[in-house]
């Protein structure tokens, strides 16, 4: 898979370190997302481009602003 920018790896960063300060496993995160493990974890690892949507669908689940997962 195409390695994203910066931005992506930040994102993932926060999204991985809010995630498990939130106690919630890689798996149970992605099956109240809707998403696979595996799709979750490429997103984590900066790997994928997403939208708006999709950032503010993950910031949701986890109770925090949006900005706070691209900061």
């Amino acid at each position: 898979m195409h390695k994203r920018g910066p931005l992506n790896r930040r994102f993932g960063e926060n999204l991985r370190a809010i995630r498990i300060a939130r106690g919630r496993t890689q798996e149970e995160f992605a099956h109240d997302l809707g998403y696979d493990r595996t799709y979750l974890g490429s997103v984590e690892r900066g790997d994928r481009n997403l939208t708006l949507d999709t950032v503010s669908k993950f910031a949701d689940q986890l109770q925090v602003d949006a900005l706070e997962l691209l900061q």
